[in-house]
């Protein structure tokens, strides 16, 4: 086994930055790396030799199944895809977080880093949670909350495609296999539009235990973005309205233990989806390229 890593912590929060010393990213122990995710929610690697490739490889090392966004393409290979969603700042959320294909590990990696701004920017569910007022919290833990909205047929089909992972071809897939991966999704369901969209809907929990732990996180979609998709509706699972003055106090709550990760070149970060809501501070800098992997743990 190697030596441990210099690490630290990052911010104010839980996050951890581990130090590379030039170390190669994908050369680090799987089981190590999973137990430090469990305690921190969020990993800033710093410092290491990293590239696309080795950040792919990273990737499928630690992960059982890639998934995606059928909003974006592949770069150097099946595991990366370039974050492209404009310019304007991105709320919190939890990637896939408003659908039942919620990966469990959220990646990123920094292959030219901005000259000002443009911040990826993580907020703990831990924390939240505990900040939030009683009575709020007794109201998400009352009933659900529920995501619907439209998606093009380009879109789902795509990610039915990858989802079978190449066992039929994209232009034989039909909406029989997108409802054979819904089935068994509890609280999930998709209806066929005449023009080959469907609108879905989904329950899901705005606060709930983790991956790694039964501790309650606020940790979901209902501030985050819909730059390539129809903004979802969101509601109580009973189709109530959330009330503005409990949007606000999530925004403001959230917002006071938000930490900017500040981008260096070559830099990789790891998340967990199920804990940990991510966004970014609006683009200063167009010239920053970063990419996104998404995957599963089991």
């Amino acid at each position: 086994m190697s030596p441990p890593l210099p690490q630290s912590r990052y911010g104010n929060g839980n996050g951890v930055l581990i130090h590379g010393d030039g170390r190669a990213v994908d050369s680090l122990e799987k089981e190590e790396v999973l137990a430090l995710l469990a305690k921190a929610g969020f990993i800033v690697f710093r410092g290491f030799s990293a590239d696309l490739s080795s950040f792919s490889r990273f990737v499928q090392r630690l992960s059982v199944r890639v998934t995606l966004d059928p909003a974006r393409q592949f770069h150097g290979g099946k595991v990366a895809q370039k974050v492209d969603a404009g310019y304007d700042a991105i709320g919190l959320h939890c990637e896939n977080g408003n659908n039942p294909f919620q990966p469990h590990l959220c990646w990123f990696f920094c292959e030219k880093a901005a000259t000002e701004g443009s911040q990826t920017t993580v907020c703990d569910g831990n924390l939240v949670w505990d900040a939030l007022s009683a009575s709020t919290r007794e109201r998400f833990l009352a009933q659900p909350i529920q995501y619907s909205r439209h998606v093009e047929a380009a879109k789902w089909k795509f990610f039915v495609f990858h989802s079978l992972q190449g066992r039929k071809p994209l232009e034989q897939i039909e909406y029989s296999d997108l409802a054979a991966i819904y089935e068994g999704h509890q609280g999930a369901s998709a209806e066929l539009k005449p023009d080959g969209a469907i609108h879905y809907t989904y329950q899901v929990p705005a606060a709930h235990p983790t991956q790694f732990s039964d501790r309650i996180a606020f940790a979901n979609s209902m501030l985050g973005p819909s730059y390539n998709y129809e903004k979802p509706k969101i509601t109580f699972a009973d189709d109530s309205p959330i009330p503005e003055p409990i949007l606000k106090e999530i925004a403001e709550v959230s917002e006071r233990l938000t930490e900017n990760i500040e981008w260096q070149n070559g830099e990789v970060v790891l998340i967990d989806n199920t804990r940990v809501m991510h966004g970014r501070r609006a683009i200063k800098d167009p010239q920053r390229t970063i990419y996104n992997a998404l995957s599963f743990l089991r």
